[in-house]
């Protein structure tokens, strides 16, 4: 089973200056790298001056934390690929490949935040999910392309490459009929530099809610990275992903296989504890995330919530614990975990303890207790399983 830490930035209230939040970052980065960590994972998020979600550029982010780190590896769950040129983020994920020699996660997302679309690319606006999701396509296609192609050209809805009648006529650079026209010198394609160190280009990931994009991305060879649902409607979207990658790779695709489940975790030395460390802070943020999407990703298949007069009324400590939360005692985290893997044969989990206003020095033991007494325990399982395979 693999391990990953989602490192998602948060400043609630502005509390910090900015160079220690990236200090604290740094902190976990290091100590992952050092402890055998299989990955780290930066978000994107933008103009979030109440200080939920502060990291802008998780690729740049990777880049200092590439610099400062040996083994682990580094990716981005997610880089909003609807608000970037593509040729821009092909180049920079490219760069961030070499950098870190061929440690990055390739994690791609469309956005959720009106507020971040609208003043980014108003092509990408959320409002407008059929728009949204055909310019997410259509990056995905570019980038796919100019990672894999020594030379590439694009004409689609919303972007053409290269720039019709364009015309290249340098003396340093030798005519050639692989990237242009020779008798009317206009640029036929393109080629992106740096070249991508993994093959064909670093693995994808998408963040998905839907069973729609979950099938999609099973469709499209693309690994996926799920979060908030309960084990039983976790199940389903599995069995969505398992079913159409099956059918598209004309093989039977092993359950969890190209999954990754993200889980809000805290460790302390009892359940209280958990609660009063950190589940205020995790619940806040939650409040965050559902102002817009509601309760709906946190209910069981054919659940029905009770009516109340506001549509968060039911979001607290006891209503998400039971359902989505790794917040305990070692003992009660490994059987949550241990559920998950038998329910979901769950191959791949992220987990993320620096909720916005946790103690720094509460989070890092968090994940100290995690790394000593959680991940031995399913690592050293794995070993057991192979060894009597063999």
């Amino acid at each position: 089973m693999k391990f990953g830490y989602f490192c998602n930035s948060t400043n609630w209230n502005n509390k910090k200056k900015y160079n220690q939040i990236l200090d604290e970052i740094r902190e976990i980065s290091i100590y992952c790298d050092q402890n055998n960590w299989d990955s780290i994972w930066f978000t994107e998020h933008h103009f979030s001056h109440e200080g939920m979600e502060i990291c802008p550029n998780p690729l740049m982010l990777s880049a200092d934390i590439a610099a400062r780190t040996n083994n682990i590896r580094i990716g981005q769950a997610a880089s909003i690929i609807t608000f970037w040129n593509p040729i821009r983020i092909a180049e920079d994920i490219a760069l961030l490949d070499q950098l870190s020699n061929g440690r990055v996660e390739a994690g791609i997302g469309r956005g959720i935040y009106g507020r971040e679309a609208l003043n980014i690319n108003p092509e990408a606006d959320t409002k407008n999910n059929e728009k949204n999701f055909r310019l997410f396509e259509e990056t995905i296609t570019i980038l796919k392309k100019a990672w894999s192609e020594k030379f590439f050209e694009h004409k689609g809805e919303f972007y053409t490459y290269p720039t019709p009648n364009f015309e290249w006529n340098h003396s340093m650079s030798p005519p050639d009929e692989e990237f242009m026209d020779i008798k009317t010198k206009i640029l036929k394609k393109l080629s992106i530099v740096p070249r991508t160190i993994q093959k064909p280009h670093p693995p994808l990931w998408q963040v998905v809610d839907s069973n729609s994009s979950i099938e999609w991305a099973a469709k499209n060879n693309i690994n996926t990275i799920m979060w908030i649902p309960t084990v039983k409607t976790l199940k389903k979207r599995f069995e969505v992903y398992k079913n159409a990658k099956s059918k598209i790779e004309k093989r039977n695709v092993e359950m969890g296989e190209g999954i990754c489940l993200v889980r809000d975790m805290f460790l302390a030395n009892s359940m209280e504890e958990a609660k009063e460390k950190a589940g205020e802070q995790m619940i806040n943020y939650i409040k965050w995330v559902c102002h817009w999407r509601g309760l709906g990703n946190h209910m069981n298949p054919d659940e029905e919530l009770p009516k109340t007069e506001n549509k968060l009324d039911l979001l607290n400590y006891d209503f998400l614990h039971e359902r989505n939360m790794l917040f305990g005692t070692i003992d009660y985290v490994i059987s949550k975990i241990e559920e998950l893997q038998s329910e979901l044969n769950l191959k791949y989990l992220q987990v993320w303890s620096n909720f916005p206003g946790v103690n720094h020095k509460d989070c890092m033991n968090s994940i100290k207790m995690f790394t000593e007494k959680v991940i031995p325990h399913f690592k050293d399982k794995s070993k057991a399983r192979i060894k009597q395979a063999s």
